[in-house]
Order: C-alpha cells, then structure tokens, then sequence
C-alpha cells in the first residue's frame, strides 16, 4: 500500500465527510476553520495512537478543519474507516465511496444490567473480583470511531476498574490488600444511597516482582492484517519486552493456519532478540487457535519457573475459525494447565472480528487480567505502568459477600459483575474458582440501596417475618466479607468489615473525590448502556461531576474520560 494512494483515499473521505458535518454544524454552517493547537495535538496523538505509517497521512490529507466535535468525530470516523478499507485485499471498489461500512462480525455475552433485590427477600449479594479493564478500552474506541457501542459490550464493573484510586494501602502483607467502604447519596434519585465497596492492595517495584516465564502467543492470521491489530500488537508487546531482565524469559508462539514457535525460551535481557522476534511476524491464512494454545502451554512447561510466574499472553482479535473453535473446549483446555500453575492473561485489538466473549472468559478460567489495545498509550498502561499487576497476583480466588441489615435497608442492586456472580454458597467453598487480585490493583464495587422509610422500585410486602424481639442491629447497614487465598495456598482467608448505618443520609456532594469519580463513570456506563436506571442524570451532569473530581491525573486518564461523555453525548 502507497502512502499516496492512502493520502488520496482518505482525503476524499474526509472532504466529503467534514462538509456534511460543517453543514450541520451549530452556529457556523458551511465553515472552515484553520485547525487550533489544541485539534492539531489531537490529530498527532491519533497518529501516534494506531501506530502506523499510512496514518501519517492524515494531517497532511486535512488543512482545514472545523472545530466543533461533530465534525472532529466525522473526521476521525472517516480515517478509521478509509485505513480498514485499504486493509483489503481488493480495496479498489470501496475508495469512491466514503460512507462505506466494513462488516462488523464482533461478538459479546448478552450482559443485561443486574435487578434490584428486596433484603427480605434476598439479603446476600455474592460475585467474585474482577479487575478486567478492556470493556473500557474497546468501547473507547467505539466512540472515538463516531460509533455507539453495542449495549453488551458495555461491563460497568470494567470501566469503574479502569482507574486508579487513592485508597489506603494495606498495613503488611499478611492482609495482601486493604477494605474500605463508603456511603453517600446517588447524584440520579434522592431516594437512593451508594455504597462503594474497595480493595487496595499493596503494590511491589518491578524490581521486587518474581521472575517471570512468559509465552508470547500472538495470531498471525489473515484478519490480523489491519493497522490497529498486529503492527500496534508488535509495539505494545515490544515495549513490555524492553522492561524485562536476566530473571525473566520470553518465548514466541504464532498461530494461523497452523502453529509455530519463532522463538523458544529466551532471556528477558536478550531484548534484541525478542524485538527482532516480533518484528518478523506477517499475517496470513486461517486461525487455528486451539494449536496455537496447545503450543504456548507446552512451551510455558520448557520454560516453567518453579515459585515464579508462569504466563501465556494470548493477543488476537479473538477470531478462531480453524480446529477446536468450541468456547467451551477452550475453556477446559485453559482450566487444566491453570491448575498445572500457568496462568492465562488475553489482550484484544482490532474491530470486525473482535470476539470479547470469548476473550473475556478465557482470561476469567485462566486466572489472568484481560484487556483491550487500542493505541500505544493503552499498551504502556497496561504493560508498563501497570506492569506488575498485569503479571503477579498477590491473592486469588478472591470473592466477596454482602449481607444487608433488613432493618436499614430496604432493597439493593450491584452496579456490573453480571459475569462474575457466585451461589451464596460458593463464598465458603475453596474449590469454586474467583478472580484474582494483581499487585497494586484495586477493586471497587458500587451498590445502588434504597433505605427503609424510602420509595423503593419494588413495592413493600405485605407478609414479612416477625422480626421483633429480634437484635434490630439498628447502627449497621451491611456486612462486608472477603474471602481470598494467598499466592501458593490452598485454604481461604476470611476478612470482614460493617457498614454503620448514616442516618443523616450524607450528601453526594460530600463525598470523597475518588467516590465522585466512581459514581460518574458507573453512571455513564449504565446511560450508555441505555438503562433506565440512571434517567435522572444528564451527559452534562455526568461530565461535571467527572471534571470537578478529577484529582491528580499524571497520565489525562480521567481527563480523556470527560472527553469520552461528550462524544457520547453528541452521537
């Protein structure tokens, strides 16, 4: 592909497509502005961000620009959608037309958003962890596309986990992370509390993390070949590559039309190699995953450090077409080396063939993290910054339960984990599988409660148990317990934590920064979602609450954020 055809191509789009938005444009129809510093950073961060030469073209394709976000979503659309076109193999037909639409074959759980319970009725709430963040990531790049999100790919749970937050950290890794709980009033109905439940736990240097033997599993097939997948995929697995040391070893498995090993267990500090590794990867032909793990698993046992970290590193667009294609027989394959001491962790990149569904219970069997790539900046989020929660876990099979004091609290519901719900009796069984917790990560947990004496969704009932006589434990609103087990253990711990009750009912507002912060993104993950929970709140208000609580934000994580709900909010 030449850098002119591409230039060509997508500054016909974008002619095309920044006239009809400037047609539709607010206050200045058929304007054309010269572009502000502030855009200009935008396009060179676009181009930085997909990690590809032909994106190059897009500033020199463009001179002028209008500024108004409907016409800087056509814009990025338009180039999106021009760059998967010239991925074809017969890209010709589609130039002339710039409002051509590549088919869309992504795949998700249906993940409705969870009921309300009555406490009479239902007083335990009972789900394993879960530190997923790539729902957040790739619905991201939905937006920034110009598109909306199917509704399933939308995990609430993922996008309040996305950021990081100021909890105290624990006092000695006896405890490997901190509990914390706070109360306040719901900013979309007076007749709601949140309670936020959180989890800290205690960070380790890269310097101080166990040596670590990872296999490089990456898909080289056909549908790999597309700018945002294997060449971003080879510079984000680079930039991990770079930080590793003599302790560590990489090997390098591909899979298309069948499997291949490129490169056998290697000393982290032979970075060149490793790079020169990746760099010669090409894609091509079918997608024999299942070959493709069998292989990475047997090179994970050549390679196998005892009292390390043991890890494969699947990065697909989760597209299997070729073998053992069953989600099912995938997940038994991963379960059984999991219980051999290997771990799986899943990174997603690209669009059209994006299997989530697959790539998100993969990740949940394998006792790994699964996240979304979608520039350069997610990787070294992921790879570099939070490098040693992406590889070492500091406790695993970790669940938590909820007993609501019937007495204070009418009726409750959990914000996301729809995926990650347990039987009430899971909680005390060490053999039914939970999440695990990284180093550094934390967990946070948001419930919608409705106190007695309040107008709850669901009506009163008429026939109840006499609880009278009864302890009312009137100053308590729940119990919080944590089961977990420390790294290597087979038995449970069990931490636990109550919840008073705040019967001056305490103001959204004076909560703490971090609260606020949580309750704006778990509101726009249930708006966008397009639930009805959350209708008393407006995109606007939702983006005030997330700009007046920014708080330290080193790495514009929480400041992109805002930028995401406008964008939703002018689709």
């Amino acid at each position: 592909m030449k850098r002119n055809q591409v230039s060509i191509a997508v500054a016909a789009a974008l002619t095309v497509i920044i006239g009809c938005s400037e047609s539709i444009n607010d206050n200045t129809p058929n304007a054309k502005e010269t572009p502000t510093p502030a855009i200009q950073e935008e396009v060179l961060v676009s181009r930085v961000e997909v990690g590809v030469e032909a994106v190059e073209v897009e500033a020199d394709a463009i001179q002028v620009m209008p500024s108004s976000p409907t016409a800087k979503i056509a814009y990025h659309r338009a180039a999106h959608k021009q760059l998967a076109v010239m991925s074809m193999p017969n890209p010709a037909p589609y130039l002339a037309d710039p409002f051509f639409e590549p088919e869309n074959r992504d795949k998700y759980l249906d993940t409705p958003s969870n009921s309300t319970h009555l406490v009479a009725t239902t007083p335990l709430s009972t789900f394993s962890v879960d530190v997923d963040t790539g729902s957040y990531a790739n619905v991201r790049s939905y937006l920034k596309m110009g598109n909306t999100p199917p509704a399933d790919a939308i995990r609430e749970e993922a996008f309040i986990n996305y950021f990081d937050y100021n909890y105290p950290a624990p006092s000695s890794k006896v405890q490997p992370f901190s509990v914390n709980t706070e109360l306040a009033s719901a900013p979309w109905n007076a007749e709601r509390q949140l309670l936020r439940i959180a989890l800290k736990g205690y960070d380790i240097p890269i310097n101080e993390r166990k040596p670590s033997n990872l296999v490089f599993l990456v898909d080289v097939s056909g549908s790999m070949n597309e700018p945002n997948k294997l060449p971003l995929l080879v510079q984000s697995l680079s930039l991990m590559a770079k930080n590793l040391g003599s302790d560590d070893k990489v090997s390098l498995v591909t899979y298309a039309g069948n499997a291949s090993v490129v490169l056998e267990p290697t000393q982290g500090d032979d970075q060149q190699a490793i790079i020169n590794a990746l760099k010669s990867l090409q894609a091509d032909g079918g997608t024999y995953g299942e070959s493709g793990i069998r292989l990475a698993y047997q090179q994970a046992k050549n390679g196998f450090i005892k009292d390390g970290v043991n890890r494969v590193i699947l990065a697909t667009d989760g597209d299997f077409n070729v073998g053992v294609t069953s989600l099912d027989a995938l997940k038994d394959l991963v379960e059984e080396e999991h219980e051999n001491g290997i771990s799986l962790t899943t990174i997603g990149f690209g669009r059209g063939n994006y299997n989530d569904a697959m790539m998100e219970q993969l990740a949940n069997i394998g006792d790994g993290n699964h996240a979304y790539i979608d520039t350069l900046h997610e990787a070294q989020k992921v790879l570099l910054r939070q490098m040693s929660g992406t590889l070492q876990s500091i406790a695993s099979d970790v669940k938590i339960q909820v007993e609501f004091n019937p007495n204070a609290v009418k009726e409750y519901r959990l914000i996301g984990y729809q995926n990650r719900k347990l039987r009430d009796e899971d909680f005390n069984n060490d053999k039914v599988d939970a999440g695990e917790i990284g180093a550094g990560h934390t967990v946070t947990a948001l419930y919608e409660v409705t106190l007695v004496g309040d107008q709850g969704r669901i009506d009163d009932l008429r026939y109840q148990v006499n609880t009278s006589g009864k302890a009312g434990f009137g100053d308590e609103l729940a119990q919080v317990k944590v089961r977990y087990k420390l790294p290597g253990e087979e038995q449970s711990k069990l931490t636990t934590q109550l919840v008073n009750n705040n019967k001056d009912k305490r103001q959204f507002t004076e909560a703490s920064t971090d609260f606020q912060f949580a309750t704006a993104v778990a509101a726009f993950a249930q708006k966008l979602k397009d639930n009805h929970y959350v209708d008393g709140l407006a995109y606007s208000q939702i983006a005030d609450i997330a700009r007046e609580n920014r708080g330290d934000d080193p790495h514009n994580y929480r400041g992109e954020f805002v930028s995401l709900v406008e964008i939703a909010q002018s689709l």
